[in-house]
C-alpha cells in the first residue's frame, strides 16, 4: 500500500513565549550524595553554577515538590524538580505532513530544521510537541535529526507501540534514506559495520561517535550517482539501516571518508569535530527518510510509506 505525501499539513506561528516547563527527574544511585547545587551544575551545562544557585535560591528547584537548599544531598528516588519561565524559542519550521494515519500508528513528515525532541532550548517547537496536539498520547518509534527530514513513525497507543517494538527487533520494519556525500565512493554497493557510541565531548559530555566499544551498527550504502560540479564531487546515496543509533548514516559515512556534504560534526573518521561551537542539532547536510514499510496488524501486505526527497538529493534527469 502506497501513502500520498501530503493528505493533511500542520502549522502553526512562531515568535511568542511558550508556557514555560517543569522538569522533573527521579534521583538514581549515581547522583545520589551529591549536593543539589553541584549535580545540577554538572548534568546541565547549560548553565553556570551561579545561575542555578540563583533559581535554588528562588524557589524554582524543588525536591519531592518543596523548595531545597543547595547544600541538600540527594537521596535515591526522590524526585527533582526545576521549572523554567516561559521563553522564546528559537525560530523552527513547524509544519508537518501527516502521510498516514489509523487508530493504532501515525506516520508524518517532518521539516528539515524542526527537532524531533524538546532540548536545547527547543519544547514547543519540537516535532513531538506538535504531533501531540494534533493527537494526544502518541509517542515516537524513532527519532530523526534536527537537520534530517523525512518520515517519523508515531504509536498512538500501548498496544500498538508493543507491536512495532517487536517488529523493529525483529527487522520487520525497512527505512530508507537518501543522502549526498563528499567525494565519489570508491564501490557501487557498501555495507558498513563501524560501532557506534558515546565519545567525549567538551560542551555536552559527550555525543555519539565511532567508537571502538559502541554497539554493533549495521548500514547498507548504494549509489546512485556521482555528481562532479565545478570541482565538486559527491555521490548521491540510497541507505538503508538495519539498525538506529543515534547519527548513525552521518556517523557510518564518514568513518569511511565520505561524511555528508555540509556536516559540520562529523569529519572523515566518524568522531565528533573538536570545535566546541558544533553540536549535534547543527543543520547544512542532506538527508531525508523517504521510505518506511512495515508489518500490518494481522493479514494482508505491509503498510508502506513514501515521502518524495527534495530536489537535491533527486536523481537527475537524464
Amino acid at each position: 500500500m502506497h501513502l500520498p505525501q501530503k493528505s493533511q499539513t500542520i502549522r502553526r506561528m512562531t515568535g511568542r513565549p511558550n508556557a514555560g516547563y517543569c522538569y522533573r527527574e527521579r534521583v538514581d544511585g549515581t547522583a545520589a550524595g551529591q549536593s543539589v547545587l553541584a549535580y545540577l551544575s554538572s548534568r546541565y551545562r547549560h548553565s553556570s553554577e551561579t545561575t542555578w544557585s540563583q533559581r535554588i535560591g528562588a524557589g524554582r528547584v524543588r525536591i519531592d515538590g518543596k523548595p531545597v537548599d543547595a547544600r541538600h544531598r540527594l537521596q535515591s528516588n526522590e524526585t527533582l524538580s526545576w521549572h523554567r519561565p516561559p521563553w522564546v524559542e528559537p525560530n523552527a519550521p513547524l509544519s508537518f505532513a501527516v502521510l498516514y494515519s489509523d487508530e493504532d500508528v501515525l506516520a508524518v513528515a517532518k521539516p528539515r530544521g524542526l527537532p524531533a525532541m524538546p532540548g536545547g532550548g527547543y519544547y514547543e517547537h519540537t516535532l513531538l510537541r506538535r504531533v501531540e496536539a494534533f493527537a494526544p498520547g502518541a509517542s515516537p518509534m524513532h527519532r530523526l535529526g534536527r537537520g534530517t527530514s523525512g518520515i517519523t513513525l508515531f504509536a498512538r497507543n500501548s498496544a500498538a507501540r508493543q507491536r512495532m517494538t517487536r517488529a523493529w527487533q525483529d527487522g520487520a520494519v525497512i527505512r530508507r534514506y537518501r543522502a549526498l556525500a563528499l567525494g565519489h565512493l570508491p564501490k557501487r554497493d557498501i555495507s558498513i559495520d563501524a560501532p557506534v557510541g558515546p565519545v567525549p565531548h567538551k560542551v555536552l559530555g559527550s555525543v555519539a561517535g565511532f567508537s571502538s566499544t559502541g554497539k554493533a551498527s549495521l548500514t547498507h550504502v548504494r549509489v546512485l550517482e556521482f555528481r562532479d560540479v565545478g570541482g565538486d564531487q559527491t555521490s548521491l546515496l540510497e541507505i538503508q539501516i538495519e539498525t538506529g543509533r543515534a547519527h548513525q548514516i552521518r556517523i557510518h559515512l564518514a568513518t569511511i571518508g565520505h561524511p555528508l556534504k555540509g556536516d559540520a560534526l562529523y569529519p572523515p573518521g566518524g568522531v565528533p569535530a573538536a570545535d566546541t561551537r558544533t553540536l549535534p542539532g547543527e543543520t547544512g547536510y542532506l538527508l531525508h527518510a523517504h521510505y518506511l514499510r512495515f508489518p500490518p496488524r494481522a493479514s494482508g501486505p505491509p503498510v508502506t510509506i513514501e515521502c518524495g526527497p527534495p530536489p537535491a538529493l533527486r536523481e537527475s534527469v537524464s
